[in-house]
């Protein structure tokens, strides 16, 4: 009897241990036979209520985004297109600042193959995801695809389920069944609407720029002055006008219905994200600017508008469709760096973004031959082309330049190469935009502008706007926020002086940082590695608080941003404790002879945030963040109530490290 309780007992404390093991995505997979060689292997997961698993098209900056790696690939299929998806939502997290695209209750990943090894047996796959609550949990799923032997259309279901993160699930767990399928599945990524109308915005207001540049400012008394005067009558006038507008409109928003057909809906969202494509923006965005500011111009061959320009006598609809793409090639060497730029910033909202970029640029550059072939009076208004039209072409110079930067910040940011710290990015873009003031202000000239003995008013309220803006960059250097423009120069902890030029921005009360420390959130002094943490925790006798985190948690980043920065706890962590976070989404490789297999999950420790989740798991219990412990120096926590504690509010978090580290002093 007494043998049957302890067993009962242990039994029952097994499951309290592992209940804190969160695994809010359940996943089925199936393989059907398309044709001869090809196969549609299908992802289904079925998604706890409030929870949010990322999509893979999610743009990047925000919440880890869905990756599927096939282990085996090479030399026995090709992958065709990229993978689809099922219905998503997508919101804007006011945390990140990015629309974050993800599933609820339910997921369907498809991904068409074809096989080029006919010896293949069986197709390996793993997923790489995050889920989101109240914390933040990081999953990796390896499935095992048997290719069905016979020539039949059907399905067959193989699912190895394994997991970094699950100390319940067996690794060896396999199971067959056969499934039916539905004919098609429809894949669509809405757009948010508040993300599709700043595309349309900002594209509007990319056309309005480009009307004022030399290439097409010219050409509107020009071209309303034709249909006017080439038209019998008024009435006929204003209509082959509006005709001539619509053309324009079209053919640009065919250009952006094309981008989106030839690549995917969301495959330029996903190559945005991808490190050597934010560095190919960055060359091209160089390119557009070096042509903006008069090094050379880009331009479409003569031919092509010859050609088109022939085509434009024929009269009519067509007539008038031809005169719009003769505008468009002719304008090329003003319009393309501008639609070049739109086009890439749209990708990176994915769906229907470029689209609705190119209706809104095109929407501008419309506009005013329409409204002038209506009220032809109003052509007296008009300003006389001159120099000014290249001052507009070389202030976008300028602004493409800046924005180049930003692409350079996004690949070192992923890279984590520390090329372009803030301290950095910030100084190329005082340079920048102080070099535009300069120019605004007749003290720099470039190739195409014309002599100028006086500056007009606008030009100068232009230049003084242009050096407020580049005087409100300067304090950056020293630690200042900077909220205006905080979506573009990396953050504050990604800095070549994390406490500001001279330590000026400092909140701890160390100048000079421990050996292995960097600086964290608020300028908290803090380890990313366990071992040195717990070192320098010796040295100075502090008790230890863990942080596992990572750097897509939303979560984590709304504790350290609303609790930690409140004066009272921090405080606490900047004296009393010594902080260690732990990332745990942290994808650098381990030197090889540290790898290891776990002895919890049973999977491979390969990368730094591997061997972070498996200390969380295997310590702790639990693979959710934030997650903090309050420790003692041997590793052991100092709460007995609540030796964990993960998402709250100021308050209850205040007490549990008063608790703890009360504990600790006796």
């Amino acid at each position: 009897m007494r043998k049957l309780l302890f067993i009962l007992f242990a039994f029952l404390a097994f499951a309290k241990v592992n209940a804190q093991i969160l695994d809010p995505a359940k996943w089925t997979t199936k393989i059907e036979k398309k044709s001869e060689n090809n196969y549609i292997l299908t992802f289904n997961a079925v998604i706890e209520n409030d929870w949010h698993l990322y999509s893979q098209f999610t743009p990047d900056g925000g919440p880890l985004p869905l990756e599927i790696i096939f282990k085996n690939q090479k030399g026995n299929f090709n992958l065709v297109g990229k993978a689809k998806e099922s219905k998503t939502r997508t919101a804007f997290n006011d945390v990140f600042e990015v629309n974050e695209t993800f599933f609820e209750k339910k997921a369907q990943i498809q991904q068409e193959i074809t096989v080029t090894n006919p010896k293949i047996t069986k197709i390996e796959a793993e997923l790489n995801y995050q889920v989101c609550k109240e914390v933040c949990i990081n999953q990796e799923k390896k499935f095992t695809f048997v290719i069905p032997l016979n020539s039949k259309t059907t399905i067959a279901v193989t699912a190895t389920d394994t997991t970094k993160t699950d100390t319940i699930v067996s690794t060896k767990d396999v199971k067959e069944t056969v499934i039916p399928v539905k004919s098609e599945v429809t894949v669509t990524k809405p757009a948010s609407q508040r993300g599709l109308w700043s595309i349309f915005f900002i594209a509007f207001l990319s056309g309005f720029a480009a009307l004022l540049t030399p290439c097409v400012f010219p050409m509107i008394p020009m071209t309303v002055s034709f249909f006017t005067k080439q038209s019998k009558s008024k009435a006929k006038g204003i209509r082959n006008a509006i005709i001539y507008g619509i053309s324009i409109i079209f053919i640009y928003v065919v250009l952006g219905f094309l981008v989106t057909w030839i690549f995917g809906a969301d495959a330029l969202n996903a190559l945005s994200t991808n490190v050597w494509f934010n560095i190919i923006f960055f060359i091209l965005l160089i390119v557009f600017a070096a042509s903006f500011l008069g090094a050379f111009e880009i331009m479409l061959p003569n031919s092509w508008a010859n050609k088109v320009d022939s085509q434009a006598d024929r009269g009519g609809i067509i007539g008038i469709l031809f005169m719009a793409l003769a505008l468009a090639i002719v304008s090329f060497s003003c319009t393309g760096p501008i639609v070049g730029t739109l086009l890439v910033e749209a990708a990176s909202k994915g769906g229907i973004a470029p689209i609705i970029g190119m209706l809104g640029f095109s929407l501008a550059l419309a506009l005013p031959f329409m409204l002038f072939a209506m009220f032809p009076g109003w052509l007296h208004s008009l300003p006389r082309s001159g120099g000014w039209l290249n001052t507009v072409k070389v202030v976008l110079g300028f602004l493409e330049l800046a924005l180049a930067f930003k692409f350079l910040s996004n690949a070192d940011l992923v890279l984590q190469l520390h090329v372009l710290e803030r301290e950095v990015f910030l100084a190329i873009w005082i340079a920048i935009f102080g070099a535009l003031a300069l120019y605004l202000f007749g003290k720099i000239t470039m190739p195409h502008d014309s002599p100028i003995t006086h500056i007009s008013v606008g030009r100068l309220l232009m230049g003084l706007l242009v050096l407020t803006f580049t005087v409100y960059l300067i304090p950056g250097l020293w630690g200042a926020p900077l909220k205006l423009i905080n979506a573009f120069p990396p953050p504050m902890e990604y800095s070549e002086s994390p406490f500001g030029v001279g330590g000026s921005g400092l909140k701890t009360s160390a100048a000079i940082l421990p050996d292995d420390a960097k600086s964290g959130p608020h300028g908290l002094v803090v380890f990313d590695d366990y071992e040195k943490g717990l070192g320098y925790a010796k040295t100075v006798n502090k008790p230890i608080m863990l942080d596992f985190t990572g750097y897509a948690c939303v979560n984590c980043r709304k504790m350290e941003n609303n609790v930690w920065s409140d004066e009272r706890v921090f405080s606490i962590l900047n004296n009393e404790v010594v902080l260690i976070s732990l990332y745990v989404d942290d994808k650098r490789e381990l030197p090889k002879n540290e790898h290891y297999i776990s002895k919890t999950t049973g999977a491979e420790i390969e990368t730094i945030g591997d061997k972070w989740t498996d200390f969380m798991i295997s310590k702790y219990k639990t693979n959710t963040q934030p997650l903090y412990v309050l420790t003692d120096l041997e590793g052991k926590s100092l709460n007995e109530d609540k030796p964990t504690i993960s998402y709250v509010g100021v308050e209850e978090y205040e007490s549990w490290l008063k608790e703890g580290i009360s504990k600790f002093k006796k």
